[in-house]
């Protein structure tokens, strides 16, 4: 039986979690990280918590970069990374210079700069404010809560950015290119609203529930 959502086991990811809200929703799914499972499936899921540098080190180490690139890149089969799986989306990262991310969207990791009422890491619920309407907060309120947890953040361009979290400063919360999306919280851990989320998302892309 077809896979329809592979949730990549690369080391650093919150996979359980990610696979029990998957399947609460009625998607099925599995967790991995081998090429044939990988090539079989419909969209992806690409957790992340941890270091950058262990999450691009992992990437190679399991022979992911190449399969992901084909499946995403070439036959633009949709993909969701959360939190570091968000970051990995990108060029680098100031957490760990020299290693690269996967270069999918146009943007470099930077940490948030602390200041004297603002804690680092970013810790706890946020709203999250769209740039425009987007699919991906479709039938949520105007300004959802979602669970964030990190230091760094992604200084993209406006084009890529769909929504924003506001954090001392406005720090993008989604950003986007076709069918790559990054989140930065945890719409597993964000209760009804990352229940929603998910099911936006992968209904955008027509993969249905069982």
């Amino acid at each position: 039986m077809r896979n329809k959502i592979v949730i990549i086991d690369y080391g650093v990811g919150n996979v359980h979690s990610v696979a029990h809200a998957l399947k609460f929703l009625g998607y099925r799914n599995v967790v991995s990280r081998e090429p044939e499972v990988i090539a079989q499936s419909d969209a992806f899921v690409l957790p992340g918590v941890g270091a950058y540098s262990e999450a691009a080190v992992n990437l190679e180490r399991y022979n992911l970069v190449e399969v992901l690139n084909r499946e995403v890149v070439e036959r633009e089969k949709p993909l969701l990374g959360i939190c570091l799986g968000m970051q990995i989306l990108g060029n680098c990262s100031q957490e760990s210079p020299g290693y690269r991310g996967l270069g999918w969207i146009d943007f470099d990791v930077v940490e948030i700069p602390a200041g004297q009422d603002l804690k680092v890491p970013h810790v706890g619920w946020n709203t999250v404010t769209a740039r425009e309407e987007h699919f991906l907060l479709r039938n949520l309120e105007e300004e959802p809560h979602f669970y964030f947890d990190h230091s760094y953040y992604a200084h993209a361009k406006k084009a890529a950015v769909a929504a924003y979290c506001d954090y001392g400063s406005q720090l993008p919360a989604i950003v986007t290119s076709g069918n790559v999306v990054g989140v930065q919280f945890h719409p597993e851990k964000s209760q009804n609203n990352g229940l929603k989320l998910f099911r936006n998302f992968f209904n955008y892309f027509g993969v249905k529930p069982c």
